[in-house]
């Protein structure tokens, strides 16, 4: 079974070893040790540890003695964290739970909380058609809110360390973000002090399908198609822009170097490795045929099934394409360019003054979070009530918070204990406490939904349509749902959303070959440039489990036409913010901001989320992640 592992690890890229021999046979014996008393299998454990090294950002690929301990950690925290969700009424006490024993009474509650309170709780036999309405000033205390659930006070709650940063890009230019003692300021006297800001623009350039759509009716061919178009599309760039000669058919027997466009696909269900790497061609050049690849001759590439790459080389056999140069980024068209005519303006001049984009600076404040919005020990939504809290004191010209919103993996969810519908949820429990911030802020303030397949109210397709929230009029020029992906542009800043996991999928397929002499890469902005550089917000192919990807939705909705300014890809990764570029160490390149705000709840705890100001271009921008 050790030789298995190896085996595991050698195959996804890693190696085994330390100062000598005897340390690798004891790291070794350590994971088998490992895969007995957990029930794992060698491959379960190489896919535990790609998580526990893309999470801590490790460098190099070798497992070293160092690394055992802080991976023991982790298979822990997983095996408790399965069984949680297993166990509907196990609980895994802490010292709050010890404080709380001792402490007879909850007079001192309210200094666990200063978050402002939510509305009452809806009354079961209320439609959820019902007018929402506003914030007033008699709202209910934070730890009459705490207590909603059985009359207790929520491991949630009894938090401490409170929106503390736990990383700042460009942390020079912090000065222009609001300092700590703002963040503390009480409420009243925000509203005495803060003058209201610029209200921002909102443009949508792509936002498809459309609610309501014809979706799991895809059949063979809209598969076939969705395939071809995008080798034949790829093809055709790589042709127009000059730098590779015309696509040849790589399947032909030829000693001569050849230019070939084609789609990395694996010869069995297994994962990707060296050895089972096949390129399938367009119906154009090859007939669709496949062939072998040989990699020896690269110093380093990154490969994943359905990425479609150019490859220079010869195949004298006419079995076996041996390739001498790859290139795994599509050219950009000489006339891409943001889809403009299909621009869908959301400013109304009549709800403010300063709604004309074209005098606006490409300045923007804004705050990015992603669900669950709840813990998983309760359906309260107190993680989304004091980011809410927080965006009150801070004033952000946007709030984007992406799915899921109800999730379909909270344990109540799964288990069908709630006694309200899946809407009637999202209604009261979210959509009302947005609303009653976007009023208590005014008209300075836009908020946009995007939604996951992971809500379990909503369409279970991908690419999903926008929630159809039938908002009183008032306020839908504040309030916007997007669908999944989207693209749209706020104070002429392009946005690029994409709320499916797409780079835990591609980390879980990826093959990667590294230069001798080269410097630790990063895993994370590698697998994230992969999304531009294949213009496509979910190039894996086949899909993941659990993706329901419609392959006659697909073919527009996913595409990437241009580089946008920040690529928006929540993941159960690790959060971060990152400048990446397209350019191997290039200059001319455009550079884009690339940030996953990590997940708003996580357990019966709290997350992350990322607050961005972004000033005219990457280098002035300055972003922070905050655990909540």
């Amino acid at each position: 079974m050790e030789a298995e592992i190896r085996a595991e690890f050698e195959s996804s890229g890693f190696s085994i070893g330390g100062a000598g021999p005897e340390d690798a046979a004891q790291i070794l014996s350590t994971l088998l040790t490992y895969c007995i008393n957990y029930k794992m299998s060698p491959g379960d454990l190489v896919s535990n540890w790609e998580v526990y090294y893309l999470n801590r950002q490790l460098d190099g690929l070798k497992l070293e003695r160092s690394y055992v301990d802080g991976f023991l950690s982790h298979l822990q925290n997983e095996v408790k964290e399965r069984l949680i969700e297993e166990e509907t009424n196990l609980h895994v006490y802490s010292s709050n739970d010890v404080d709380m024993l001792f402490n007879n009474s909850h007079a001192d509650e309210a200094a666990f909380l200063d978050t402002p309170g939510s509305k009452q709780e809806k009354p079961p036999g209320e439609s959820s058609n019902t007018e929402l309405t506003p914030l007033t000033s008699d709202r209910p205390s934070s730890s009459r809110m705490a207590k909603t659930n059985g009359d207790r006070i929520t491991p949630f709650a009894t938090r401490v360390n409170k929106f503390t940063q736990q990383y700042v890009l460009n942390s020079d230019n912090a000065a222009s973000m609001p300092s700590k003692h703002e963040a503390e300021t009480t409420e009243d006297e925000l509203i005495r002090r803060i003058q209201p800001s610029q209200r921002c623009s909102l443009q949508v350039q792509r936002s498809q399908p459309e609610p309501g759509c014809r979706f799991m009716y895809d059949r063979m061919e809209d598969r076939f198609n969705y395939l071809e178009d995008r080798i034949r599309k790829s093809a055709t760039l790589f042709s127009a822009s000059g730098l590779c000669g015309e696509p040849a058919d790589a399947t032909l027997a030829s000693e001569e170097k050849m230019f070939a466009v084609g789609m990395v696909t694996c010869d069995g269900e297994g994962r990707l490795n060296e050895k089972s790497i096949l390129l399938q061609g367009s119906v154009e050049h090859s007939r669709g045929e496949r062939v072998r690849l040989d990699l020896k001759d690269l110093d380093h590439f990154s490969l994943f099934p359905g990425q479609v790459v150019g490859i220079e080389g010869r195949n004298p056999s006419g079995h076996c394409f041996i390739a001498s140069k790859l290139i795994d980024s599509i050219p950009v068209s000489v006339d891409a360019q943001l889809p403009s005519a299909k621009k869908q303006a959301v400013d109304d001049g009549s709800h403010h003054q300063n709604s004309d984009a074209g005098t606006l600076s490409r300045a923007l404040s804004s705050v990015i979070a992603a669900g669950p919005y709840t813990t998983t020990d309760n359906l309260l939504f107190e993680p989304l009530q004091e980011l809410l809290s927080y965006a009150c004191r801070k004033q952000p010209q946007l709030l984007i918070l992406m799915g899921p919103f109800i999730d379909s993996d909270h344990p109540d969810i799964k288990k069908g204990t709630v006694d309200q519908s899946f809407h009637d949820i999202f209604y009261s429990e979210v959509l009302r406490k947005i609303q009653d911030f976007t009023q208590y802020l005014g008209n300075t303030v836009r908020v946009i939904l995007i939604p996951s397949v992971r809500d379990a109210h909503h369409d279970f397709v991908f690419p999903q349509p926008a929630f159809d929230l039938n908002l009183p009029e008032d306020i839908t020029h504040q309030i916007s749902s997007l669908a999944n992906p989207s693209l749209f542009s706020s104070n002429q800043i392009h946005f690029g959303c994409c709320t499916v996991d797409i780079l835990k999928q591609i980390s879980g397929e990826e093959i990667s070959r590294k230069p001798p002499a080269g410097k630790p890469g990063d895993r994370i902005g590698r697998l994230a440039t992969h999304i531009l550089k294949q213009q496509s917000y979910y190039p894996l192919y086949p899909p993941a489990g659990g993706v329901p990807l419609d392959f006659s939705l697909a073919n527009e909705a996913l595409e990437i036409s241009s580089t946008p300014d920040v690529l928006l890809l929540p993941s159960d990764l690790a959060p971060f913010v990152k400048v990446l570029s397209l350019g191997e160490g290039s200059d001319d390149q455009k550079q884009f901001i690339c940030l996953n705000p990590g997940r708003l709840a996580k357990g019966i705890g709290g997350g992350t989320f990322v607050e961005l100001y972004y000033n005219e271009d990457t280098s002035r921008t300055n972003a922070s992640i905050i655990r909540i």
